[in-house]
């Protein structure tokens, strides 16, 4: 939540009250002095001080890692097909629960999915280049001069260009791609560019985290204590 909004619920009192403590640089996050009042905190994962004394708010974050499976979509709800929402057993459910991001209908693989709002779109902005890396099966064999194209940057027939992106070949068909931005379908486009048609798409990476292996398709658990303090850095 904003940080302003947590020092408001926890009693400290009118906007302009905490203007002045932000003002008098009274605010601590983790031990460094807070930035601006908008800031994103989750005072379970951080340590916010007011005046040397630790805040703790009310409602507690939730964040999940999910292998989303084929055939169902990114969405809070849809009409016709199965959501990532619907994954989430009812009890682990939060009103303003969502998907960081969206993942097409047939791609499968890492998903995270929190209620913390700000989160997503500090995740998602442009200007952290927040890597995520697929694993890709193509219908057509993968070629070596394929590296260098993605290298240079992909141009889609209508112009687009697509920034720097690393390509490992593993076998003929079967390779590793790394993107450190996210144009609808990008993926699919940019190797339909290279005259190769995707067969099977998995997203394992987001960032340094890592999809859990264990994870069956349409499995989900909380993220661990070192995933969270992964997390941790994208709340600044």
């Amino acid at each position: 939540m904003r940080l302003d909004r947590l020092l408001y619920d926890t009693g400290f009192g009118s906007k302009r009250n905490v203007t002045q403590l932000f003002k008098r640089r009274q605010i601590y996050i983790d031990g460094r002095l807070a930035t601006h009042l908008g800031q994103n905190v989750d005072p379970f994962l951080q340590v916010v001080c007011v005046s040397g004394q630790r805040i703790i708010g009310d409602k507690q974050h939730v964040y999940y890692m999910l292998n989303k499976p084929q055939g169902v979509v990114t969405a809070n709800s849809d009409r016709k097909l199965p959501t990532v929402i619907d994954l989430i057993a009812p009890e682990d459910r939060r009103p303003d629960l969502y998907a960081v991001g969206r993942l097409d209908g047939d791609t499968e693989g890492l998903l995270l999915l929190t209620d913390n709002g700000p989160l997503g779109y500090r995740l998602l902005h442009p200007q952290r280049h927040i890597p995520k890396t697929y694993a890709v099966t193509t219908l057509e064999p993968l070629e070596t001069q394929d590296i260098e194209r993605f290298h240079q940057g992909i141009i889609f027939h209508d112009g687009t260009q697509c920034k720097s992106a690393q390509l490992h070949i593993i076998s003929p068909h079967h390779a590793h791609v790394t993107l450190h931005e996210g144009k609808f379908h990008q993926v699919k486009k940019m190797f339909l560019s290279v005259g190769k048609k995707i067969t099977h798409l998995k997203r394992i990476t987001f960032g340094d985290l890592a999809l859990d292996s264990t994870l069956n398709a349409g499995e989900y658990r909380p993220l661990t204590s070192t995933e969270l303090a992964i997390i941790k850095q994208y709340l600044d």
